[in-house]
């Protein structure tokens, strides 16, 4: 038995049995209960994101119109912003969304601590498209703003998803000679668009 082997069976030999030691409850902190949309906003606008509250669909197609640039590639899911973005991109090859400028796409609720989107892949429809686009464009309501990181893992812990992530402003690195630099990994820019 080599060295690796004995290592990983003493592991095995001495793992808890999980049913013996539950998982502790957590008291929730109150933080930004009162001021969940404020408090998102201002985490988002302080990591490099943008945010627009609007009151319907119809005004974040306006505000596509207005600041967008319609001979650059712009993508949806969303059937009500057909008049300003392309519908049928989902089933295309990742590479081939190299040129999207701007994707707007649904997200499921937003986290005021720290102003992250939770987004899965039943309304993404293509995982590549809030990463390799230019510039994305994240949905949620109002209503659907919970304060802290421990509200969002209880709504999503008992959910069935093949891929989900948390995406929280523009893509930035400041690794390289302490530059910061936007869309390294990802897009450059980043807006909410709040439904009230």
């Amino acid at each position: 038995m080599s060295s690796r082997e004995k290592m990983l069976a003493a592991i095995a030999r001495n793992k808890p049995n999980a049913d013996l030691y539950p998982l502790p409850v957590l008291p929730l902190p109150h933080s930004f209960v009162d001021q969940g949309v404020e408090r998102f906003c201002q985490v988002l606008q302080g990591i490099g994101g943008e945010v627009m509250r609007v009151t319907d669909m119809d005004a974040i197609r306006q505000y596509v119109e207005t600041h967008y640039d319609h001979t650059h590639r712009i993508v949806t899911t969303l059937p009500e912003l057909a008049s300003v973005a392309e519908l049928q991109w989902p089933n295309t090859p990742p590479h081939e969304l190299a040129n999207v400028e701007l994707a707007l796409l649904r997200g499921h609720f937003g986290v005021a601590e720290n102003g992250s989107i939770w987004v899965t892949e039943s309304l993404l429809e293509h995982r590549a498209a809030p990463y390799i686009c230019q510039q994305l464009a994240l949905i949620i309501r109002k209503a659907d703003i919970v304060p802290t990181m421990h509200e969002a893992y209880a709504r999503i812990g008992n959910e069935t998803y093949g891929y989900g992530t948390f995406i929280a402003g523009p893509s930035k690195t400041a690794d390289i000679e302490q530059s910061l630099v936007l869309g390294a990994h990802g897009p450059k820019g980043m807006i909410a668009f709040i439904l009230d």
